[in-house]
C-alpha cells in the first residue's frame, strides 16, 4: 500500500534533505557516497534522504549523530518558523 504524503510535508522533507546535503558539504564531503560509506550507511538510501525521501525519526537521529550535531543545531538553519498571527 502506498501512502500519500501531503504537499506541505513533502516540502519539509525537501528542506531536511537540502539541510543534510549542506551539512555534509560543510563537513568536507563532496560526494554523498563517501559520507555514507564512512558512516556505515546504505549509500543509495542516504542519497534518497538528501533528495527528500521520508525517513523514520530514529534515522534522522542516526544521521545527526554521524554529523556530530544536535537536533537544535540541525534545525537552526533553513527552518524558520513564521510568526504566529495574533488573535483579533
Amino acid at each position: 500500500m502506498t501512502r500519500k504524503i501531503e504537499q506541505h510535508i513533502k516540502d519539509k522533507l525537501l528542506k531536511v534533505g537540502a539541510r543534510l546535503r549542506s551539512v555534509r558539504k560543510q563537513k568536507g564531503y563532496t560526494n554523498y557516497d563517501h559520507f555514507a560509506y564512512e558512516h556505515n550507511m546504505s549509500r543509495s538510501q542516504y542519497g534518497k534522504y538528501e533528495t527528500g525521501s521520508d525517513m523514520h525519526l530514529s534515522t534522522l537521529f542516526k544521521l545527526l549523530e554521524a554529523h556530530n550535531m544536535t537536533i537544535q543545531e540541525f534545525f537552526s538553519e533553513g527552518f524558520e518558523i513564521p510568526p504566529k498571527e495574533e488573535d483579533s
